[in-house]
């Protein structure tokens, strides 16, 4: 219907939307704008007129920042910045009050940055709180949780509301993030949600309970293996650091975390051989502590791994009541000896000046005598230390030790510092009393680390300044400054990088994928100096004095190699594929992060790996610097003249560290097979194995898949690397022909790809069924084919699909033969008019339909698209896939994000 107007009574609504619309589509930005600020002076009710501009634009629901009315609206907001005039108090009570009304309901169906400019122009915020509470209970109603939550902040309603009916929802959808804004700057709140998530660490909880009393909300299986116990406590923990909540209020997710501990140490200790026994004894008293649970869970494991022996002793050392002894060990301990009867984890150690032999032939030694390392734990000793360490020109090897807390502790702080010069060591005791706080110590560090004249080397220095800053907050409040510090990971990581083949002591050297079971700095020494560090006390107590020798002779080297690392490098760094200058090299965060605001740039080191493992980094593909710099197999890789691979013919499956990437392939028609979170890495092998898939994994895991499974068949990928980005270099290195029909040709949620069509008559049909519509007017509809099935205009990636009748969907049930409900709570009603064909996932239930995003999809991977020549369909159908009726501007929609 066609709209007139005259000058004298203004310009239409229906006139001005037309024409910004078609300017939109155009894509011509400055005449839209000019447009737009004309026709707003020319609306003779500017603030009526623009909400029936705004509820005629189509594409309002789920609305993103490029659409139509999204853009209208910031064109009116600057428009009204020159009118000021122009505001709803300028109206009578009744007719704001119904404007109100109105802007409501569009705050309801579209994302943050709209909703707040409705709130601004219409004074949303004034309006009667009953109105808007019952607004927000509706919306929860027809489950529409995240939009309730999205509205109630705006409006800043969180006191009036519900706390677990706004935010378990939420939690339910994975939507956690959103819950967290919604209760971010009220402390009450903040509690209760960390407190809520806590009792669903409790091993009676009941998950099944909770999605009964939210029987509406359909839960996706991915969403229901987010809530885990590990997830959670993992969540717990965190948002207690984020909202300083106190650990007492969340017993059972410290009870967790410390078992999932005290499970760590068995292995540790039992299996692996990895610790001694006086750090598994240190460690055990502090995870267990004064919990009579983890007591008697202690007493078991030790039945398991140890024996009844070992088990009678910490039963006796902690009073275990008998009644709660595993059969054996009240016997036994009846019989043990009187010397047998306690646990010494503190007997003195027997070996104080050199380890033995073999030790020093399997592991790197300092070239220093006893006399050379120096404890300093006093101003005096500090002075002498001093004058030698801040020598100009000097350099000094720095490492620092603390604590292990195990995640039951967000707070790290520094127990011992190293430095190391060319002839000596000194040991900063910053546990000693009275010395770590000392003004001439806090003084000592901050000149130390700001002085640029001498050259610090470390290794994952972010993670020891991080417990500096901990240890010392006087360093937070007058900021540290740091310079003159070498981080020899970034040097690490150029060798790895390196393509140069090297020999050291006439034996090649052990690099990364090579089955090398050493990793971080250990490995950086192997690689050059030719042993590896002993590493065995790096999770002592290092808070328990007086240290043991063993713990000081692994601090002194751990902080000496550093300079020894140094000096071979520098001496011949093209023989490591180095430059002459090894300060020039910064890390590759750093690389790609030049250009960037320094807002990103921080954000970035945020994001950085933390702790004295980083280098696990270097283990990851680094980003090519052109095509054909393709080193992501650490087998062989395609030959250079493989034939080009479609992508339905791509199999893979990726770890639970990559389902980022693995809904990316998803979504350009790959066949993806994704880890739970609670899989262990070997069951991707197993998958790899039986079905002929290509494992994507990264990280540590990589070098225990690359062995089970065929030559070139296990992909390692950096982690820190955006879900496109990998994406885009998994598809170039199998040489995948990407299509736009291959687009949203698999089921993003489920990896199906056999899917339903139903028509919107049918679509309104059922959701009138199920109580979701309560009027749909048929006469929109008359002239639509109502023949179910294949007789619909089939999407452009039909040809990739498996079609089936809409006949096998239980007419009473609203489920699939496979069990999948149809799930019609995610389709808005008023998407309806708009959206002739909608698509249903057969394995999940999933409905889609075409949207925005197909657009933003093409966008992101045009770069591999090919789209020379149409394509055509596997089968005759009455669909032509290249028809210009399918627009550009149309493309596929996700109903719950």
């Amino acid at each position: 219907m066609s709209c007139t107007t005259s000058d004298s009574a203004g310009l239409d609504p229906c006139v001005l939307r037309d024409e910004l619309l078609e300017l939109w589509h155009l894509k011509d930005q400055q005449m839209l704008h000019l447009a737009a600020l004309g026709g707003f002076s020319r609306l003779p009710e500017p603030l009526e007129d623009l909400l029936s501009i705004l509820e005629g634009c189509p594409g309002k629901q789920k609305g993103r920042s490029h659409t139509a009315g999204h853009c209208i609206l910031m064109e009116f907001q600057a428009w009204r910045k020159k009118h000021p005039q122009v505001t709803l108090s300028a109206l009578s009570e009744q007719q704001a009050s119904t404007l109100q009304q109105r802007a409501l309901l569009l705050v309801a169906d579209n994302q943050s940055t709209f909703i707040e400019s409705l709130v601004d122009i219409y004074q949303l915020k004034s309006v009667d709180g009953t109105i808007l509470q019952q607004h927000i209970v509706r919306l929860q109603a027809l489950n529409l949780y995240k939009e309730a939550a999205m509205l109630g902040m705006k409006l800043q309603r969180q006191k009036e509301l519900d706390l677990e009916e706004m935010c378990v929802p939420l939690i339910l959808l994975n939507k956690l993030s959103l819950a967290e804004s919604f209760v971010t700057g009220h402390s009450h709140l903040e509690k209760h949600l960390v407190t809520l998530l806590d009792s669903w660490c409790h091993p009676s909880f009941s998950l099944e309970e909770i999605c009964r009393r939210f029987s509406r909300l359909s839960v996706s299986r991915h969403c229901m293996d987010q809530i885990q116990p590990k997830m959670l406590t993992k969540h717990v923990f965190r948002l207690m650091e984020k909202f300083n909540i106190d650990q007492g209020l969340c017993p059972n997710a410290l009870h967790k975390r410390r078992l999932d501990t005290l499970r760590f140490l068995m292995y540790s200790r039992f299996m692996e051989k990895s610790m001694t026994e006086e750090n598994w004894c240190d460690h055990v008293q502090y995870v267990v502590e004064d919990d009579p649970q983890l007591q008697v869970q202690l007493v078991q494991m030790l039945v398991k791994h140890a024996g009844l022996e070992k088990a009678s002793q910490w039963s006796l050392k902690y009073n275990v009541p008998r009644n709660q002894l595993p059969i054996g060990v009240w016997e036994t301990q009846q019989d043990l000896p009187p010397h047998l009867q306690q646990v010494d984890p503190n007997k003195p150690e027997q070996t104080k000046s050199m380890p033995p032999p073999s030790t020093c032939e399997k592991f790197y030694q300092v070239p220093l005598t006893e006399e050379r390392i120096h404890l300093v734990d006093t101003p005096e000793v500090l002075s002498r230390c001093q004058k030698v360490v801040l020598k100009e020109g000097g350099v000094v090897g720095v490492d620092m030790e603390w604590q292990p807390t195990f995640g039951c502790s967000s707070s790290q702080q520094v127990a011992l510092m190293q430095l190391a010069v060319t002839d000596q060591v000194f040991l900063l005791d910053v546990c000693a009393e009275g010395f770590g706080q000392h003004p001439e110590t806090v003084s000592f560090i901050r000149s130390l680390f700001s002085s640029k004249n001498v050259l610090k080397l470390g290794y994952s220095t972010s993670g020891d300044l991080r417990c500096v800053l901990s240890t010392w907050p006087q360093f937070s409040e007058e900021p540290l400054v740091t310079q003159g510090v070498l981080d020899l990971v970034n040097v690490h990581q150029k060798i790895q990088r390196s393509k140069v083949n090297r020999t050291q002591n006439g034996s090649k050297e052990v690099l990364v994928g090579e089955g090398s079971a050493e990793k971080g700095l250990s490995l950086l020494v192997q690689q050059v100096l030719g042993r590896p560090l002993d590493k065995r006390e790096q999770m002592s107590n290092w808070k328990k004095r007086p240290l043991r020798a063993s713990q000081i002779r692994y601090a002194v080297a751990d902080a000496y190699c550093l300079l020894e690392v140094y000096t071979v490098l520098k001496s011949n760094p093209a023989h490591f594929g180095l430059p002459d200058d090894l300060q020039n090299i910064s890390s590759r965060q750093s690389e790609k992060s030049k250009g960037k605001k320094p807002k990103e740039q921080q954000t970035e080191q945020i994001k950085q790996p933390q702790g004295k493992e980083e280098c696990q980094r270097a283990q990851r593909v680094s980003r090519p610097h052109s095509d054909k710099e393709k080193d992501l197999l650490c087998g062989e890789k395609p030959s250079a003249d493989s034939p080009p691979l479609p992508p339905q013919q791509l199999r893979v499956v990726c770890d639970n560290m990559l389902q980022g990437l693995g809904r990316t392939l998803r979504c350009l028609g790959v066949d993806v097979v994704m880890l739970e979170n609670s899989d262990d890495h070997r069951v991707a092998a197993k998958l790899a194995r039986a079905e002929g898939r290509v494992i994507l994994t990264c990280g540590q895991p990589f070098l225990t898949l690359r062995s089970q499974v065929g030559e070139g068949r296990c992909l390692s990928l950096d982690c820190s690397e955006k879900a496109k980005d990998q994406a885009v270099r998994v598809l170039r290195h199998f040489n995948v022909q990407l299509t736009p029909s291959d687009i949203f040709s698999r089921c993003q949620v489920c990896n199906s790809n056999r899917y339903a069509a139903v028509s919107r008559q049918d679509m309104a049909r059922m959701l009138q069924q199920k109580g979701f519509l309560q009027e749909w007017d048929t006469e929109c509809a008359q002239d639509e084919e109502t023949t179910p099935g294949l007789t619909l205009d089939l999407p452009r990636y039909s040809q990739h699909c498996q079609w089936v009748a809409l006949s096998d969907l239980d007419p009473d049930t609203m489920t699939f033969p496979g069990g999948a409900p149809l799930q019609l709570h995610s389709v808005p009603p008023g998407l309806l008019p708009r959206v002739p064909h909608f698509y249903v996932c057969t394995r999940c239930g999933k409905v889609f339909w075409e949207g925005s995003h197909y657009d933003r999809v093409v966008s992101m991977f045009e770069e591999l698209l090919h789209v020379s020549a149409p394509e055509s369909a596997a089968e005759p159908t009455d669909v032509a896939l290249q028809d210009s009726s399918v627009k550009s501007s149309q493309t596929w929609n996700v109903t719950s994000e």
